[in-house]
């Protein structure tokens, strides 16, 4: 079942329509509303040429593991059995909100996932301490 509190942070126009895929560095899935995906997409497009035999071959690697997901009308979704497999789901999930998408994980696996406060903190030092531009609203 879709939260309540993701689904009225969709657009309208995405409210019923995702897409599910799985994620490309870690073991979960991603769940994107579909004008998310198609944001996706298209720079997928912009990046890439069919006419290229490694391009070709990302593109379909990537789309492989996908799925169109609709919600039904309790906001139930029906994730394919093929994709819950290669993360191991066997009975509890945690979905993750993640700036515009949804990752779908293992419950167990979640728990175990992650790094020390210490280390964040460096990490956010790291990546964010020389260059923290605010765009103006």
């Amino acid at each position: 079942m879709l939260p309540s509190v993701f689904k009225k942070q969709l657009s309208a126009s995405a409210q019923d329509r995702f897409v599910v895929r799985k994620d490309v560095f870690d073991k979960c899935l991603v769940l994107y509303p579909s004008d998310e995906w198609d944001r996706q997409v298209k720079i997928l497009r912009s990046r890439l040429n069919l006419y290229k035999r490694e391009h070709s071959r990302f593109l379909r690697e990537f789309f492989k593991g996908t799925a169109e997901i609709l919600l039904d009308g309790n906001n139930r979704m029906l994730i394919p059995r093929r994709l819950l497999e290669l993360i191991d789901v066997d009975k509890e999930v945690i979905l993750a909100g993640q700036d515009g998408r949804i990752e779908i994980w293992n419950k167990g696996l979640y728990e175990k996932e992650g790094i020390s406060e210490e280390d964040f903190a460096d990490q956010a030092e790291k990546l964010l301490g020389d260059s923290l531009n605010i765009p103006e609203e």
